[in-house]
């Protein structure tokens, strides 16, 4: 069965924290530049996925903007985008997850997900 369409998954977090420009002093605003350079960038996936967790998440809301979609997770943000991937994956949806986190990335492989790191996505969308 072909895939319905790409999806591409950011551990916020983990995409944020790549880079040391203190957004350890400003986590929503840190959140808030991320995601609007991902509803600018001309990514090749159908839909964005942003997970934003803990102090992160006021600086932006959770919905849906274009193409982008901001998730809150509610505990874990590892298990929110473990989630996210399972969903995708068993939609038909061919899925990429942009973290370094080993764990993370074998969680969302079992799912048949593939894994970019943030310094690809930074890349793409600077």
């Amino acid at each position: 069965m072909p895939a319905s369409s790409t999806v591409l998954i950011v551990d916020g977090a983990n995409v944020v924290g790549s880079r040391p420009d203190g957004w350890w002093k400003d986590r929503a605003g840190a959140a808030q530049r991320l995601h609007e350079r991902l509803m600018t960038a001309d990514l090749p996936q159908d839909l964005v996925v942003l997970v934003l967790e803990g102090a992160a998440k006021p600086g932006v809301r959770a919905g849906r903007d274009g193409h982008v979609l901001t998730v809150h997770a509610k505990g874990s943000g590892d298990d929110t985008i473990v989630a996210e991937a399972k969903s995708a994956a068993e939609r038909g949806d061919r899925v990429t997850v942009v973290t370094a986190d080993r764990i993370l990335m074998g969680r969302v492989e079992h799912y048949g997900a593939s894994v970019m790191t943030p310094s690809w996505l930074l890349g793409e969308i600077d």
